[in-house]
């Protein structure tokens, strides 16, 4: 009976949740302070610009694909933003950018000042992050090149772009309608928290009630049998790294919001902590399986496990040890959870 109840445990879509909230009152015990409203409240800051990266990748490993340019599409997506909103730029810094002159000046950015500045520069960043997912896109479907290459490659390239363009410069002085997006609160909930409240219904809503929704499962499946059901394959490998790009371009706008600048390195330390946190939450590295709550899940596991190793004043490389090791455990819990339900099938 005990064995039986176990069983259930491991096997159900909550098990991450109870795992969390366990780590949290284990915790809790060595390190009383976890629990302040001000930890709390800095986890939670931390928790909704991740999830919307998640959110995105979880489109992207649901058709058994992967995006590792998602971090680096937040620097220059990052960039973007700043070079079209900036209000001031510092000549000593930014004379030898290659826009310095004709984009950028001492008066700041393209629309640094304006009126516009917000609506035309969120807009930029988010087209931004939409055309490197369908670039990716389009070289999965279309050419049948390995996602991991496509995306290991715009990792690169899109990187070197971001800093090519700054000089590796921060681009400051963004305009207060901007960072508010990043910092500011209604009461103790951030306004991340229903940015990213959105984004998670509206990818609820497609996977589940949509015909778009089955077609991802389908593909993520079994790409060769979804094409002879009539699938349009192409298009939906297409669409799930354009959501992706859009996500990271989301994650950038909350997370640059919140540093209140432009970086050019934003986000390059967070691509552990999106695949980490996809897996975690039970989103199968083999495709065809996610859900937006097991990516929530997954996410609040992982911030409370990087605010804790934090606490304990590790080193970085320590830290990384055990997420990987996380990671790793987490992956084999996958595989194991996969296969005893299709011997339970069968």
């Amino acid at each position: 009976m005990a064995w039986g109840g176990f069983r259930r445990l491991v096997l159900s879509e909550n098990f991450v949740l109870y795992l969390s909230l366990l780590m949290f009152a284990l915790l809790w015990l060595f390190i009383p302070r976890i629990a302040s409203p001000m930890n709390l409240s800095n986890i939670s800051s931390n928790m909704w610009p991740l999830f919307a990266l998640v959110v995105g990748q979880m489109f992207v490993l649901i058709l058994g694909g992967i995006d590792l340019s998602q971090a680096s599409t937040m620097g220059l997506v990052s960039v973007v933003g700043g070079i079209i909103m900036s209000s001031r730029l510092d000549p000593a810094l930014f004379a030898k950018n290659p826009l310095w002159g004709f984009v950028l000046s001492a008066d700041g950015g393209l629309l640094g000042g304006s009126m516009l500045a917000v609506p035309v520069g969120i807009a930029a960043m988010l087209g931004v992050g939409m055309l490197v997912g369908l670039i990716n896109g389009l070289a999965v479907a279309k050419f049948k090149m390995p996602a991991f290459m496509v995306t290991l490659v715009a990792m690169i390239f899109v990187r070197g772009l971001a800093i090519y363009l700054t000089r590796s410069e921060n681009i400051s002085y963004l305009p207060d309608a901007y960072v508010a997006i990043g910092t500011g609160q209604i009461g103790f909930v951030p306004y991340s928290f229903f940015v990213a409240l959105v984004l998670g219904l509206v990818a609820h809503t497609v996977l589940n009630f949509t015909l778009w929704g089955r077609w991802f499962f389908a593909v993520g499946k079994n790409v060769r049998t979804s094409v002879v059901s009539g699938v349009p394959a192409d298009k939906v490998i297409i669409l799930g790294y354009v959501f992706s790009g859009f996500c990271a371009a989301v994650g950038s706008i909350l997370y640059s919001a919140r540093l209140a600048g432009g970086r050019p390195t934003l986000g390059q330390d967070l691509l552990l902590d999106i695949i980490g946190a996809a897996v975690i939450g039970g989103i199968s590295l083999f495709g065809g399986k996610g859900k937006v709550l097991w990516a929530l899940f997954g996410v609040l596991f992982f911030r409370l496990l990087s605010n804790s190793l934090n606490m304990l004043n590790l080193s970085f490389y320590m830290v990384n040890i055990v997420k990987g090791g996380v990671i790793l455990l987490a992956a084999l819990l996958d595989v194991t959870r996969t296969r005893f339900l299709a011997w339970q099938a069968g």
